[in-house]
């Protein structure tokens, strides 16, 4: 059996914290070969001394004393931007894990795959914004985008290589911790109700998009892009114990579904070593003590994120890049008390209906899409 040896972007986030868990558990199948960090420094010294990786990059180059004093052994080191594209392009790498939330994966990604390596994507913005451009360079290069995202991992397990015969994605989402709050209370909202997530622990902006669902709506975009299917088969439920990561329906009316815990270490192993299982400590689920399991509709007009992702999705071109930026800057806006809950979904509204999208876009394009709409999210939020 050979060996993963794997670059991970993002080595100091919640999904790097995962994938170190699983590179201990399996260490006959994975090797770190290359970490990287935007800004924290401390965090990323102790991931490297751990796992000798070695090369590592800093992309914040002010924390570079901080993280030489912390070293316990001499790693190649990259700094910056350039130097994150540099450590994607590890020679001895087989796989890269690219778990940085925003845009700034966006370069390391294609940086990757023309140098043929396999992608296993833990951030949804990549296939969001770039999603023709990413999946297309990798067609022509001849490797895989695993998916991370616990959802799309389910269904990459489900699908397990037959998406023509796929009638339905059905996407699961916990709902989030408004999912019995009436519409009229969600103006009322403080920032710190919002960050109590029911089942996942993630990091201020993912919890946020799980609270508004644009974190599935998001999703929904990504599925249509890595499994190839119209966003009019790609659906959503309600499923509030997280149990069930996600489901297939195929064209006989049987539905596939994948089970676990909630914990990223099983769809992050299953990214590395597939098409293997390999045994690790992860718990198994337990039948006897799960009590129930439920499905409800979503509630589409109280939380209108999902339908704006749709229209993102048919459209295509830059428009998802535009939903994607606006958004962003709404929960920052959210979480520095600028706007109400609401008005994270109202901002990316009006900011996608002043949008020309541009169809089939480069790489210049879609960050050009970016740019602008961030700017005009911020005029809609200064208002």
């Amino acid at each position: 059996m050979k060996r993963k040896r794997v670059v991970l972007l993002g080595a100091t986030g919640s999904i790097g914290d995962s994938t170190l868990k699983v590179a201990q558990d399996i260490p006959e199948r994975m090797e770190i070969v290359g970490l990287a960090a935007n800004s924290n420094a401390s965090k990323l010294a102790v991931a490297a001394n751990k796992t000798r990786a070695p090369a590592i990059c800093l992309v914040d180059e002010r924390k570079m004393e901080v993280l030489r004093s912390k070293l316990e052994y001499e790693p190649r080191i990259l700094v910056g931007e350039a130097g994150l594209c540099e450590i994607a392009k590890l020679e001895d790498a087989d796989m890269v894990l690219i778990a940085i939330v925003g845009t700034a994966g966006l370069h390391p990604a294609l940086d990757a795959i023309e140098t043929g390596k396999d992608l296993a994507v833990a951030s949804k913005e990549i296939l969001v914004m770039a999603g023709e451009a990413v999946t297309s360079a990798a067609q022509r290069r001849g490797v895989k985008i695993l998916p991370v995202d616990s959802e799309h991992n389910a269904i990459f397990q489900c699908l397990d290589g037959r998406p023509s015969e796929v009638r339905r994605i059905i996407l699961t989402a916990s709902g989030g911790p408004f999912r019995e709050t009436r519409a009229s209370e969600l103006g009322r909202v403080t920032v710190e109700d919002a960050l109590k997530h029911p089942t996942w622990n993630m990091g201020p902006k993912i919890t946020i998009d799980s609270a508004t669902l644009f974190n599935k709506g998001l999703e929904m975009i990504e599925a249509h892009w890595l499994f190839n299917v119209g966003m009019d088969r790609v659906e959503v439920v309600i499923h509030p114990q997280s149990i069930v990561h996600s489901m297939v329906e195929f064209a006989d009316g049987s539905t596939l579904a994948q089970l676990s815990y909630s914990n990223m270490c099983f769809p992050i192993q299953y990214a590395v070593t597939w098409p293997d299982r390999v045994p690790n400590t992860l718990p198994p689920l337990d039948f006897s003590t799960l009590s129930k399991l439920e499905f409800f509709p979503p509630r589409y007009d109280d939380f209108p994120a999902l339908n704006l992702a749709r229209r993102a999705g048919e459209t295509g071109g830059t428009l998802p890049a535009v939903m994607n930026a606006a958004n962003e800057v709404a929960v920052a806006a959210f979480l520095n008390r600028q706007l109400r809950f609401p008005q994270i979904w109202q901002t990316v509204a009006q900011v996608m209906d002043r949008h020309q999208a541009v169809a089939h876009p480069d790489l210049d394009a879609i960050l050009a899409a970016d740019k602008w709409a961030r700017e005009e999210a911020r005029r809609v939020v200064g208002k």
